[in-house]
């Protein structure tokens, strides 16, 4: 049974004429999404600190929990915000990144990646293991622990997290966990569930064709495993992780698949599907009373596989 909180939410959109995603242009698309924080975000939660670091594709924000000293070595979270490739930012996401901060004692630090269709693929990916990277190479002067650096991520977020730890899988200093939290795993899907909640959940399979279409203007680039991690030949030695899934969204079962696939692949991995619940409801705890307890399940792996 659909959630009944979620169930009055798209009710509301839908008595309010809001057009879907792939009704608007991009532009319109990132300022509704922007706005909408403002509906189903709660306030954001305090941090001891929270500063803004300019790196050569954008910006990267920092985040400590408080109650950490500026020079205390922490573990950290390199967190990539959802929004199809094309819409959300650091703002957009600024809430969710305060609630893991808090929720799990980590150090989080926000990405800024660049957006289709400005910036198509692989714009993001290179930007968000530029991300991952920079926070390792300076965790001296970020007083973050470079063995305790995880990687995470909502929607296509998770998608670029379970890239990078593919991407970085040779590395000197790889990922140490991997919280993916609805990711996009396969780029132009046929699921159960795709076809299933394609329709009448907020993101439909209409609007994940213009979320991809934007990001992925070369038909070829949806075989590659930066786009379709799924779609990698190995997934063995990637770091532990965590898959949340939900069970009335589109991008359920590649969720699942993918978990599958790592834990086939012999790698530590745990899943858990809110069936409740529809894409997106982490970033709705104004609104949406699981979103804190997927908030809370995040933090305590953070601090389970970071410890």
């Amino acid at each position: 049974m659909l959630d009944p909180q979620a169930k009055v939410f798209l009710q509301l959109l839908k008595d309010r004429g809001i057009p879907a995603v792939n009704e608007q242009t991009h532009p319109e698309a990132r300022e509704f999404y922007l706005v909408r924080k403002a509906l189903t975000q709660p306030e954001p939660l305090p941090t001891s600190h929270c500063h803004d670091h300019a790196l050569t594709f954008g910006t990267v924000r920092e985040y400590r929990p408080v109650g950490a000293a500026l020079d205390q070595v922490l573990p950290a979270l390199v967190y990539y915000h959802g929004g199809g490739w094309v819409i959300g930012n650091i703002e957009t996401h600024d809430v969710v990144c305060r609630q893991l901060c808090d929720a799990s004692g980590c150090a989080v630090f926000s990405v800024d990646y660049r957006l289709a269709p400005e910036h198509p693929f692989p714009a993001a990916y290179n930007d968000a293991l530029e991300g991952f990277h920079w926070v390792v190479d300076n965790a001296s002067r970020l007083h973050v622990d470079p063995k305790r650096v995880a990687v995470g991520g909502d929607s296509a977020g998770g998608n670029l997290a379970a890239a990078v730890c593919i991407g970085s899988r040779e590395s000197a200093q790889p990922p140490a966990f991997q919280l993916l939290i609805y990711p996009a795993t396969l780029m132009y899907p046929d699921t159960p569930s795709y076809h299933a909640n394609g329709e009448g959940y907020m993101l439909t399979a209409k609007a994940m064709h213009w979320f991809m279409d934007h990001y992925l203007p070369h038909a070829a680039d949806r075989h590659d495993w930066r786009a379709s991690p799924l779609k990698a030949q190995s997934h063995a030695h990637l770091p532990p992780a965590l898959v949340l899934t939900a069970g009335f969204d589109p991008l359920r079962d590649e969720g699942l698949m993918y978990a599958d696939a790592m834990a086939a692949a012999g790698c530590v991995t745990e899943y858990v599907c809110f069936e409740r619940q529809i894409h997106g409801f982490i970033t709705m705890a104004r609104i949406m009373r699981e979103a804190n307890s997927a908030i809370a399940l995040c933090g305590q792996a953070l601090k389970r596989y970071l410890k």
